[in-house]
């Protein structure tokens, strides 16, 4: 699990092929190989990567054919630069949102709108994934937590400070350039959850008590009799 918020901008050392349709990627990223081990784990561009070796500041990974089919990884090449950061650990600060490192999609830029202090760009999406973007909420491109701005039918746009231009490879990213994308994954969880309970036929979305439960009507029974110590029934959720 990591959090979007990019530690280090590192650089492709080389892609080799291998067997079948998967590669090994060498990443230079001497802040994120300082404690790294094998076994650990990577977000590269927002691919969660199991490192396989590390030395002299240089970790390298497998990536297997489904991750070069979904995401971006399989245009890198030497020299590319690559947002990085570690796995979060538990205690840790929450800087961004709770990203997975699996990639949902492939966007692309479709424009950038340079402004004072800040650049607006518009990323064009999958229509798989439009349904779960809405204005406010988080997204990850490249790996980088961002809030999304503005929403359209196939696109939506997000508000660059000139710290993530300078930090991460948003800032040098052309029209045209393919990005990785992950959506909020407690969207998706709720579009399953809701779609179990609207398969029943009733498309009731109501609040309802547990089984052998007597809770209030159309609410929820609490513990006890009826509800907490010291609440009346009434006080369930209708």
């Amino acid at each position: 699990m990591f959090t979007g918020i990019v530690e280090e901008l590192g650089e492709v050392v080389r892609v080799t092929e291998t067997a079948g349709d998967s590669a090994l990627v060498a990443v230079r990223g001497p802040l994120v190989t300082s404690d790294t081990r094998h076994g650990d784990s990577i977000a590269v561009n927002g691919v969660c990567l199991t490192v396989v070796d590390v030395a002299e500041g240089v970790f390298t990974a497998d990536v297997m054919g489904e991750t070069l089919r979904r995401s971006a990884l399989g245009a890198l090449r030497a020299g590319d630069p690559v947002n990085l950061e570690r796995a979060a650990a538990l205690g840790s600060r929450l800087g961004g949102h709770l990203v997975q490192g699996h990639v949902d999609g492939v966007g692309e830029i479709v424009a950038r709108e340079p402004a004072a202090q800040w650049e607006t760009v518009r990323f064009r999406l999958p229509a798989a994934l439009a349904r779960y973007v809405v204005e406010k909420g988080s997204i990850t491109i490249d790996g980088v937590s961002l809030t999304v701005a503005e929403v359209g039918a196939d696109w939506f746009a997000v508000g660059l400070i000139p710290t993530t231009l300078k930090l991460t490879t948003l800032g040098a990213r052309r029209v045209g350039d393919p990005v990785n994308l992950e959506v909020d994954v407690l969207a998706k969880y709720v579009e399953r959850l809701l779609g179990a309970r609207l398969a029943g036929g009733d498309g009731d979305l109501s609040v309802r008590p547990l089984p052998g439960d007597a809770g209030p009507a159309g609410g929820v029974a609490l513990p006890g009799n009826g509800g907490l110590p010291g609440v009346p029934a009434t006080g369930g959720v209708a």
